[in-house]
């Protein structure tokens, strides 16, 4: 794999739609997600720079979810794999249209961090989903400082395991699809979020639905009316 090669063309495509105005923006320090959620996470959302990790049942939700925080992420979006399957219309489903993404395909483990490494540190670039690695100790933190350094968010995505290990990202997400959750259905997507674990938060988990019509994240009404009853219950 060349790549210098790789790197001048993907800064160069960068450039190009930077000049088209998609990159160029004032972006808050963390993504909304929807309004009670928000208020659970640290920040009003979830942090920019850094690197999040969201764990998969084998479906299509976990990939959804990661959408949906790529497109609210603003601007150019990398979707790393070695199987690259990005499905146009789904991702357009969840705000992320074709010229916002660029796929790259690296032929192994190492050059996947790498490009992952070296895209997260653009900051042109204010998402980077890296798909089915699981990076060490040591790779996880060259991850977080290239965050850091171009501002954008890392998503790592796989399928989740009997024995996950510590969890070294800001965050982790379990997102398991309902009725209605997979990628390529018609229907509103319907998702169980598990947040496991984040920095300066507590884990909780939220049922909720994705109204692509509306572009909006909904909690769902059964869950809502638990999540206030457990607040009034804590105030008491």
């Amino acid at each position: 794999m060349d790549r210098d090669a790789v790197l001048a063309a993907l800064r160069a495509r960068v450039a190009r739609i930077e000049r088209a105005g998609l990159a160029e923006r004032e972006e808050p320090p963390a993504i909304p997600l929807c309004p009670e959620m928000d208020r659970d996470l640290p920040g009003g959302g979830l942090p920019r720079a850094a690197v999040h990790e969201i764990l998969s049942d084998g479906a299509g939700a976990a990939v959804g979810f990661a959408a949906l925080l790529m497109a609210r992420s603003g601007g150019t979006v990398f979707w790393i794999a070695r199987d690259p399957d990005p499905w146009p219309p789904g991702l357009m489903r969840f705000g992320l249209p074709p010229s916002r993404l660029i796929v790259a395909q690296p032929g192994n483990h190492v050059d996947a961090l790498w490009a992952t490494e070296e895209a997260l540190r653009c900051p042109a670039v204010s998402a980077v989903l890296l798909m089915e690695e699981r990076p060490d100790a040591t790779a996880m933190r060259r991850l977080q400082l290239a965050a850091e350094t171009g501002g954008g968010i890392g998503l790592l995505l796989r399928e989740a395991e009997a024995d996950e290990g510590p969890a070294l990202a800001t965050t982790r997400w379990r997102v398991t699809g309902r009725a209605g959750g997979a990628m390529h259905d018609l229907g509103d997507p319907q998702w169980t979020l598990d947040l496991l674990r984040c920095r300066a938060g507590r884990p909780r988990s939220w049922q909720v639905t994705w109204r692509a019509g509306m572009e909006s994240l909904v909690v769902d009404e059964e869950a809502r009316e638990e999540s206030d009853v457990t607040r009034r219950t804590r105030r008491h």
